[in-house]
């Protein structure tokens, strides 16, 4: 093996710049050349890549977004398309190929080894909806926004005396996954949670706030997956049922911007260098995660092929420090 590939696909996370770090660097440590390949799928379509050294990562671990870009395309599924990435990894002679992404990164990756391309996956979505790691690069980052947020929302709804309660609905990122909503839950000053996994019950949130109300507190925060449904409609039907007017707060994309925290960066030099590690002992098809806090591959056959799993012991815990 003497030369590797390097993507950063789909949505950006905090830590894919800490990533690409520590997939330069460990190829660099076992004398491989590594080349950034430019906005994810599309860079092979295009054959769109640059050389990756030690100096141009030195300093990017404390970076948001990622230094080589990512994107989206539908080329690179069609016949035609996938034909042309497949001639241009040939034309490049790569020994084997490091993705970094979510679940849609996951399945391309998947259909470059069905193709016979070697490739190690690593997971960087700030959802955190991948099976075979207890977490995904961003995740942490995203959820300490959100917590902040929380924060700064409770400093004014703790401030203003008034006659009525002051009621504020947050939403935040999750099309199909409550995890950053349920774990942010978990951290802040949060009485609802509503999440895609489950049929809101907006009566039980209601009656929960007026609970609160009766006993002297005079502000609830809800926080709400995007995924429920439209933030306005949500709000209208608590409105209707606590007789409140509801402010609603939308976070949406500074939750994937900033600098990564502490935790991203160890775990993302952690997976990183482990895909490295794994291409240079010949491993394939595989995609590095952690779990029980231990660093482990696992087949990108079973990431792709099945749902992660809803954590029912979480969920139950919010109920609990939301009452």
């Amino acid at each position: 093996m003497q030369r590797i590939g390097v993507l950063t696909s789909g949505g950006d996370a905090p830590g894919m710049n800490a990533t690409l770090r520590a997939v330069v660097k460990a190829g660099t440590y076992h004398n491989l050349e590594v080349l950034g390949i430019e906005a994810g799928y599309i860079g092979l379509l295009e054959k769109r890549y640059r050389k990756l050294e030690i100096l141009d990562v030195e300093e990017i671990v404390s970076y948001g977004g990622t230094i080589i870009k990512t994107g989206r395309t539908k080329e690179f599924q069609s016949e035609t398309g996938f034909k042309k990435a497949l001639a241009n990894i040939k034309n490049l002679e790569l020994d084997g190929l490091v993705v970094i992404g979510g679940n849609g990164s996951m399945k391309g990756a998947q259909k470059l080894v069905d193709a016979g391309v070697k490739v190690i996956g690593v997971p960087g979505t700030i959802d955190n909806d991948i099976t075979g790691t207890d977490y995904a690069i961003g995740f942490d980052t995203a959820c300490n926004i959100v917590t902040e947020t929380v924060d700064r929302i409770l400093d004014t709804a703790t401030s203003l005396v008034g006659d009525t309660p002051r009621v504020f609905v947050i939403e935040v990122m999750g099309r199909h996954s409550g995890e950053i909503a349920m774990n942010s839950t978990l951290a802040g000053s949060v009485d609802g949670l509503l999440i895609p996994e489950l049929e809101i019950d907006y009566d039980e949130v209601a009656d929960n706030l007026k609970r609160k109300f009766e006993i002297g507190k005079n502000y609830g925060i809800i926080l709400m997956a995007e995924g429920v449904g439209k933030v306005d409609d949500i709000s209208r039907e608590l409105e209707m049922r606590l007789g409140y007017k509801i402010r609603e707060t939308l976070l949406g994309h500074q939750q994937r911007g900033g600098r990564p925290t502490f935790f991203d960066r160890v775990l993302a030099s952690k997976l990183g260098a482990e895909a490295v590690n794994q291409l240079v002992k010949g491993e394939n098809a595989k995609m590095v995660g952690v779990r029980n806090n231990v660093v482990e591959a696992v087949d990108l056959e079973v990431v792709n092929s099945e749902q992660k799993s809803f954590n029912d012991k979480n969920y139950e815990l919010t109920k609990m420090i939301c009452y």
